[in-house]
C-alpha cells in the first residue's frame, strides 16, 4: 500500500466512525514527515458546531499537539473534496498539500464547483491532488445517504 493509500485508509476509518454516529461520513488526517499529527471526523451535530468538519477538526488537533496555529510542511488527506470553509482553513494554516479521495459535486471548492486553491491572490498556495481511494471514499458517502432516504 502506498503512503497516500495508507493515510487515506486511516481517513476512511475516521469517516466510517463519523457515519456510525450519524454524522456525514468524512474523515481527515494531517501528516508531517510521515507522522500523523492530526486526526478529524465530521461532527457538527454531536458538537453543536457548524464548523466541526473533518478538515477543521484535524487542523485543530494538529495545532494543539504542535502548539502552533501554522502547520507548514503538512499534507492533509481527506476522503471528500473540501468545502469553501475548509479550503480557507487549509490556506490559513499554511498546509503544504491537500490530497482528497472523491469529488464533492454539490459543494466542492477545489475543482467541482470552485477552484479556490488555483486562485493567485492568496498569500499561501496549497498544492492539491485527487483520486486516492476515490471509489471507496465516494461509495461510503453514497451508502450513507442511500440509507437515510
Amino acid at each position: 500500500m502506498t503512503s497516500d493509500a495508507h493515510y487515506m485508509a486511516e481517513a476512511l476509518e475516521l469517516a466510517r466512525a463519523a457515519g456510525r454516529r450519524g454524522e456525514v461520513p468524512v474523515g481527515a488526517v494531517l501528516v508531517r514527515d510521515g507522522v500523523v499529527v492530526g486526526r478529524g471526523a465530521n461532527g457538527p451535530i454531536g458538537h453543536c458546531d457548524p464548523t466541526h468538519h473533518a478538515e477543521v477538526a484535524a487542523l485543530r488537533d494538529a495545532a494543539a499537539r504542535l502548539a502552533n496555529y501554522r502547520l507548514p510542511g503538512t499534507v492533509m488527506y481527506v476522503t471528500i473534496e473540501p468545502c469553501t470553509m475548509c479550503v480557507g482553513a487549509l490556506i490559513h494554516a499554511r498546509v503544504a498539500e491537500l490530497v482528497f479521495g472523491a469529488r464533492e459535486p454539490r459543494a466542492g471548492a477545489v475543482v467541482s464547483r470552485l477552484n479556490l486553491l488555483d486562485l493567485p491572490h492568496f498569500n499561501h498556495r496549497v498544492r492539491w491532488r485527487e483520486g486516492v481511494l476515490a471509489e471507496d471514499c465516494g461509495a461510503l458517502l453514497r451508502e450513507f445517504f442511500r440509507a437515510r432516504r
